[in-house]
């Protein structure tokens, strides 16, 4: 089938702005002339919509109805709107479909659930399970057992509190005595820690706050979507960024009524990419937001055969612990299966139940009569052997779904007769001749896709890549630890593949979400050129008497601290507890969110304070200025690829100039506009984009890309591309290991025919054969547009 592409104004480059409480519409608005003259054409918003009071990103939404207040409302989404427009901008706006903040006192829909139970017209919206719990939706808010708790369950008026909870109660039980009352209503506040095994609504992930939203109702789209779908309407927001579309039960369907009710606007997908894996052709979107275009860039930067040295280094370093974190495919495994049976377990159960409802309904008697351990046997080694995060609809389920998954799957079973179950569920699943229907059959294939993108996310990119740590920079969102490096060959194959199939997706290198930013993983990229060096230094400053915890957290220390760089004074080793304090309760080998172990994560932050944020980091610190030039090097490579590469650059707040920042909230702090102190890669930053803006044939859904090769002893480290032959882009790879092996030493790049004028270093200009040592004289990127066209 044909993709849909849709049509109307795709941006030439957007600049996301995180918008909280303290950086509002107005501050939006009096950033835009800055923005403006940096030459994108549309500001990316974070969820503009009403959210749980305070919250600094916006992603657990309330109201559907209302611009958020604290925002400054509907008037200053539509003065920001029009600023924008003074200055040719658009806005490009974020919408979550997937889940809403499970906080009734400010959440009126689910407000009315709680009140009148599953006769609500609003029960409809939420994807509760009524059979389970008697009925009732169980809410993880206490902070013990009932019983414990009981003297602060306050009843006032119609509305049961709890410290700053509010819930409320049905007509008639005010009077009740608390048992009483509790065992009246259409829900049951209990200990937070039994939210992993009985909580019966589908969440975001594993976060009980955020309850999943059924947007594949077409009453509960249109009633969760009318605002947006007005602003667009009205040419207030001209595009949209969908927040985890994998959450939902049907993602073609949505997009599909998406697209048509938007007009087809420029859309993008916040979809995680494994490698490989292509998004669905079908989806009437513009692409992804990215992710996979992060991975190809820092991959670029990164050294294959360096980072193998690397992984070497760090499991002697951090031996014994490597059993579980030295290899990263068992690493994955080992995650998943925990996932499965602690964070996600009510959700394996949920999944297991419709399983075997399903079975037991059967007339087939091959499906009939399955224990439901044995299902849920089948379907945990079936779900932590996805290499990618669910199945589609619209895709092939028996190429998720495999047959080699089945197989291995079946040598869990201890007794072979069971492991029948395995080819039981995969043919529900995968049911190629379609001879399982009915919604039974439908609603365990929405759940096993649901359950699989929450268990990919969790076991993954909050787990295994806290476990897993040779280079931290690989550990990234859309990142594969396993290869973390990419070929110039393979980079120029997807950049070509991009042009041709999504020209219009969008590309990031930092987001709000990256572990990361940009320029701290390009910084570490460069010890894949160092690794011994890097060893060895490790060796040195980390001491047996000094506290280490583990030889696993201190690698990552270390690394972060280094990635890291000169900080802010005062506020660096705040920063870096912080970070390292989320790593070890993400990875939960000693520690967790859950169950956290104080005197572990004291001796934690003992180590940090006296190592790498002491006098030790000292040595760290002088090994990274002496690398300076090459972290130069990757940073400005890394900036103008992604902003010349096929696809739509999103520039995160800050990034346009050097921003070192870690992983939330770290990197979701407000940053001044205009910058304080512009430097080099503001210069470089500012130039791409104008490009971008006054030649916009040149990088567009009809551009053409073509990679350049150059000649000579260097020519591995020299990287270069023409877009539709105006506009080239060259920069240098892994300048380590060429100032190593004697610099350009006469490599030379052919350039495509015509004169090529500098657009960094004004008054430059080259033809034909350039000297590559020329062409980098002054910065270690080149971005060159032609000046002879007829």
């Amino acid at each position: 089938m044909t993709p849909v592409r849709p049509g109307p104004r795709v941006p030439t480059a957007t600049y996301r702005l995180q918008l909280q409480p303290a950086f509002p519409f107005a501050a939006a608005a009096a950033a835009v002339p800055y923005l403006a003259s940096l030459g994108v054409s549309h500001l990316h918003l974070s969820p503009v919509l009403e959210a749980v009071p305070g919250s600094t990103h916006g992603y657990d939404v309330v109201d559907h109805a209302r611009v958020r207040d604290e925002l400054g409302g509907e008037d200053g989404l539509r003065a920001l709107a029009g600023t924008a427009r003074e200055h040719g901008l658009g806005l490009v706006v974020d919408i979550v479909p997937n889940h809403m903040a499970m906080a009734p006192r400010h959440n009126h829909a689910l407000w009315e659930v709680l009140r009148e139970g599953p006769a609500s017209p609003y029960a409809r919206w939420f994807d509760i399970d009524w059979e389970a719990q008697g009925g009732r939706v169980l809410l993880p808010v206490l902070g013990g057992p009932v019983g414990a708790e009981r003297e602060h369950l306050v009843v006032d008026g119609d509305v049961l509190r709890y410290h700053e909870h509010a819930f409320p109660l049905r007509s008639g039980t005010g009077h009740l005595p608390l048992p009483e009352l509790l065992d009246a209503q259409w829900y049951r506040p209990v200990w937070w820690r039994l939210a992993r095994t009985e909580v019966n609504y589908r969440r975001f992930f594993s976060i009980s706050e955020l309850i999943g939203v059924r947007v594949e109702d077409p009453e509960v789209f249109d009633a969760t979507h009318a605002k947006i779908l007005q602003l667009l309407a009205e040419g207030v927001v001209d595009g949209l960024r969908v927040d985890h579309p994998d959450g939902l039960a049907d993602p073609d369907g949505y997009l599909a009524r998406l697209h048509e009710a938007s007009g087809g606007r420029w859309t993008v997908v916040e979809k995680i990419l494994a490698d490989g894996e292509r998004l669905p052709p079908s989806w009437p979107v513009a692409g992804t937001t990215g992710y996979d275009a992060l991975r190809q860039v820092d991959g670029l930067f990164t050294d294959r055969a360096g980072a193998g040295e690397l992984l070497a280094g760090y499991r002697r370093f951090a031996a014994p612990q490597t059993d579980r974190g030295g290899d990263w495919e068992a690493t994955v495994r080992r995650a998943a299966y925990h996932v499965l049976t602690h964070e996600l377990a009510a959700e394996t159960d949920r999944l297991t139940r419709t399983a075997a409802r399903l079975c037991a309904s059967s007339p087939d008697l091959a499906l009939r009569d399955r224990a439901p351990w044995a299902l849920r046997t089948a379907l945990v080694e079936l779900l932590v052997r996805m290499r990618v995060y669910r199945p589609y609809a619209s895709g092939d389920a028996a190429a998720v779904v495999t047959e080699e998954a089945a197989a291995e799957a079946r040598h869990a079973f201890v007794v072979p007769e069971e492991a029948g179950a395995v080819d039981v569920v995969r043919r529900l699943l995968v049911d190629a001749d379609g001879e399982v229907a009915g919604a039974a059959a439908g609603e365990l294939r929405a759940r096993f896709a649901q359950t699989a993108s929450a268990l990919r996310a969790k076991s993954v990119e909050d787990t295994a890549f806290y476990r897993y740590v040779p280079l931290l920079s690989a550990t990234e969102v859309g990142g594969d630890p396993g290869r973390p490096g990419v070929s110039p060959e393979d980079f120029h194959a997807y950049c070509a593949g991009v042009q041709r199939d999504w020209p219009a997706t969008g590309t990031v290198v930092s987001t709000h979400d990256t572990k990361r930013s940009a320029d701290v993983r390009a910084a570490l990229a460069v010890l894949t050129e160092c690794p011994a060096r890097w060893a060895q230094l490790l060796a040195e400053v980390t001491l047996p008497e000094e506290g280490v915890p583990d030889g696993q957290l201190a690698w990552a220390a270390w690394q972060t601290v280094f990635g890291l760089g000169p900080a802010d004074e005062g506020r660096a080793e705040e920063r870096v507890q912080g970070a390292l304090l989320k790593h070890v309760r993400e990875a939960g080998l000693y520690t967790s969110w859950t169950e956290q172990e104080p005197p572990y994560e004291e001796a934690v932050a003992a180590f940090v304070a006296a190592g790498p944020c002491g006098p030790p980091g000292e040595r760290v610190a002088a090994f990274r200025k002496a690398l300076e030039p090459h972290v130069r090097a990757n940073v400005l490579g890394t900036a103008l690829v992604h902003l010349t590469m096929p696809g739509v650059p999103d520039v995160y707040q800050g990034t346009e100039g050097e921003y070192r920042a870690l992983v939330d909230p770290d990197n979701r702090r407000p940053v001044p506009f205009p910058p304080e102190a512009p430097g080099e890669k503001d210069a470089v930053t500012a130039a791409a984009l104008r490009l971008r803006a006054r030649r916009p044939g040149a990088f567009g859904t009809t551009a053409t890309y073509t990679p350049l090769a150059a000649e000579g002893p260097a020519a591995p480290h020299c990287v270069a591309f023409a877009r539709s032959a105006a506009v080239v882009t060259a920069v240098t790879r892994l300048s380590l290991r060429l100032a190593e092996a004697g610099g350009w030493r006469g490599t030379r790049l052919a350039l495509p025919p015509g004169r090529w004028a500098d657009v960094l270093t004004p008054g430059r200009e080259f033809a034909g054969h350039a000297r590559v040592a020329d062409l980098f004289e002054r910065l270690p990127v080149v971005l060159l547009e032609r000046t002879d066209e007829g």
